[in-house]
């Protein structure tokens, strides 16, 4: 096994930099979501693409994609949310196996309220306090970032972090 290349202090303070505001962002978005709306910020992501998609309708694979879910989690999620009257579960007309989660008047209603402040939010805690030139900083590394995820996503999880052999 290779030794570990340890993090100089310019990589250290980034990474614990950007854990930290990752944690951060995602406690404060998810508070002000639950204390206006009681919604939490899961909820709120599932609302918004269903209430953007035809219809107000999806295939929960295609849900689970946009969200970047595992199967187990988006299904879980959910229940507790067609329990709450938020989503529907029903079979998919085109596919007897299948089905489609569609959003609720009452989701639909809690989305369009919460939309609003959540953007307000988002231009208070991140967007207002950038330059252009930091937006599309941050919008390069997101894409560097999610890039390279995808491709460690797609190699066998048994050892990511390795090189595929040629």
């Amino acid at each position: 096994m290779a030794e570990a290349r340890w993090l100089d202090e310019r990589e250290e303070r980034a990474w614990r930099g950007l854990m930290a505001l990752q944690d951060g962002m995602t406690e404060f978005v998810d508070r002000q979501l639950r204390t206006g709306f009681g919604i939490s910020h899961a909820d709120y992501q599932v609302l918004a693409h269903l209430s953007e998609a035809p219809e107000g309708r999806l295939r929960p694979f295609a849900l689970g994609r946009l969200l970047r879910w595992e199967k187990s989690r988006l299904s879980q999620h959910l229940g507790r949310m067609e329990r709450r009257g938020l989503v529907t579960r029903e079979p998919c007309p085109t596919d007897q196996r299948g089905a489609v989660v569609g959003i609720t008047p009452h989701g639909r209603t809690l989305i369009e309220a919460a939309a609003p402040r959540h953007v307000d939010d988002v231009r208070d805690l991140l967007v207002d306090h950038l330059t252009p030139a930091e937006l599309d900083t941050l919008s390069a590394i997101s894409e560097t970032v999610r890039a390279r995820l995808a491709t460690l996503g797609a190699r066998p999880s048994d050892d990511a972090r390795s090189e595929p052999e040629h």
